[in-house]
């Protein structure tokens, strides 16, 4: 039989030439004004932002093609990457004029781990070492390792000559970016447009990972292998194809190598999506052998990676639970010493009290009444309101998910959306007590599973369209409440407008209406069921 020879179809051709013919001007300006922007030889620097921008935008094009997901995903890619981007430079152009003098501030980074792995990047970069020494404890301001080894390279390959800060700036933008597509094209699959558009909005435009995405941090490439492994699971999950598996083993790989707890608490949410969605089929083993072989590699993995920082000793888990239990002790330690309040608040409490404090502390940050009050530069006044504003939306369609998952009649469903939510909040109670209450750790460790929360935040405003109940309703006056209480104790505080209340009376007030607000509005939605039934 005769092998037909190859043939381009014409209108692919014709695409092709006219993405071409406005790829390659709008990547060499780009590539122009981010190099004036940046030490060493211009050109060197013109032809090594150009070629990136270049090669993203082809593969930005086939993802949103692959995805099919029109204009809409057309302009959500756009906005992703133009945000991240411009956020990025435009950060790293102005917080060394009014930001503080300090030198995270000076280098023109918000995030104090993006200046120390960016530092040592270019230290290994510039040396004679191999790449792989990212992952040996010399190196020690990346956790795991994997992060430090690809900026590394990236400064090494792409900028030899000069250290261009902007270049990782532009290479999280872009990976932050390339998880959108998958993201899409998974929720469609797995949960409908209505969900995954309102999920894959709140991924372009949540403040917090807006500026992640725009630092060289390794949430926005947690984000995406989450998404690239979340499609791959999802379509072997419903089409069966077995050859999506590699995209599901891309993903776990990518968390692997930048953070295994990641990859470790991502298997764990697929395993249970299996287990909640099933009626009478079985498991088959290799998917149950399967999964238990990746998360004792992960958790293996997880301890070489913690046992870099100190010698915790007890094998694997003793390692995991005496770093895990050192790392929180330390935390609340410094959140005692750096808040004078704080410090008095704990020495009223008794002991039992100070990590349930610390909790809900953390889950409050960043908190939106202080970001408009307490003193600060204009610059990170703005980022202060943006990321707070962004929480407090957030956060109430994640408790309504849960609520209405509850109350949910669909018993798939129900079970499916419990356990999204379940491990949502789990890992948000744990980012805080990580974070010991700090107002950038805690917000930067919960968005690592931001995807999923976009998820519980879809499926609650769907829900809540169908007019089922009035508990979200309930939860924003609770939140109304709360806000402002501590907009008075804020103002009282730094202002001394008013008498400031005290804080165990603070929280006693904020816990009562709230108690209230519930019983009145679950008295009003009966008597609105009496008369319908009448």
């Amino acid at each position: 039989m005769a092998v037909k020879p190859l043939r381009f179809k014409k209108n692919k051709i014709k695409r092709l030439s006219r993405n071409f013919l406005w790829i390659l001007p709008l990547s060499l300006f780009l590539g122009a004004i981010l190099s004036l922007l940046q030490p060493g030889n211009f050109l060197a620097g013109w032809l090594s932002f150009s070629f990136i921008l270049f090669a993203s935008l082809f593969l930005f094009l086939y993802l949103h093609s692959w995805a099919n997901g029109g204009r809409t995903l057309a302009l959500m890619i756009a906005l992703a990457f133009v945000l991240r981007l411009t956020i990025g430079v435009g950060l790293y152009l102005v917080l060394p004029v009014d930001g503080y003098d300090e030198p995270d501030d000076q280098a023109g980074f918000i995030f104090t781990d993006a200046h120390r792995r960016d530092d040592q990047a270019w230290e290994l970069a510039q040396s004679d070492e191999p790449i792989l020494s990212a992952f040996n404890k010399r190196y020690h301001t990346d956790q795991y390792g994997g992060l430090l080894a690809f900026t590394s390279a990236a400064y090494r390959f792409l900028s030899p000559d000069a250290h261009r800060v902007i270049l990782l700036i532009m290479l999280s933008a872009i990976i932050a970016s390339f998880g959108l597509p998958f993201f899409w094209r998974a929720t469609r699959l797995a949960f409908g447009e209505k969900i995954a558009l309102v999920a894959s909005w709140i991924l372009v435009v949540y403040p917090e990972s807006l500026l992640l995405g725009g630092a060289a941090m390794r949430e926005p490439y947690l984000m995406t292998f989450g998404a690239i492994s979340l499609w791959g699971f999802a379509s072997w999950h419903i089409n069966q194809y077995s050859r999506d598996l590699i995209w599901l083993a891309i993903g776990l790989i990518g968390m692997l190598l930048v953070s295994p707890v990641v990859a470790l608490v991502t298997l764990i949410l697929f395993f249970g999506w299996k287990l909640m969605a099933r009626e009478h089929e079985r498991l088959s083993w290799v998917s149950i052998i399967s999964g238990i072989f990746i998360f004792i590699l992960g958790f293996f993995l997880l301890a070489l990676a913690l046992n870099r920082q100190g010698d915790f000793g007890g094998g694997p888990f003793g390692v995991v639970a005496g770093w895990f239990r050192e790392a929180v002790r330390w935390d609340v330690y410094q959140l005692e010493r750096g808040s004078g309040w704080v410090q008095k608040l704990f020495d009223e409490m008794p002991d039992w009290m100070r990590l349930p404090f610390v909790t809900i502390y953390g889950i409050s940050q960043p908190v939106l009444p202080a970001a408009f009050i307490e003193p600060t530069t204009l610059t990170w006044r703005l980022i202060g309101i943006a990321r707070a504003l962004g929480w407090y939306l957030l956060w109430p369609l994640l408790v309504y998910a849960f609520l209405a998952a509850w109350r949910d009649d669909r018993p798939h469903e129900s079970r499916l959306w419990l356990w999204i939510s379940i491990i949502s909040w789990g890992w948000i109670i744990l980012a805080a007590l990580r974070g010991g209450g700090d107002q950038w750790d805690n917000p930067r460790y919960r968005s690592i599973l931001l995807i999923w929360q976009a998820l519980a935040a879809g499926y609650a405003l769907t829900r809540f369209r169908l007019r089922t109940d009035s508990w979200l309703i309930r939860i924003w006056l609770i939140e109304a409440v709360f806000l402002a209480f501590f907009t008075q104790w804020y103002l009282s505080r730094y202002y001394h407008l008013g008498e400031q209340i005290p804080f165990g009376w603070l929280v006693a007030l904020i816990t009562g209406v709230s108690l209230l607000i519930i019983i009145g509005a679950e008295f009003l939605d009966r008597r609105q069921r009496q008369k319908r039934a009448a």
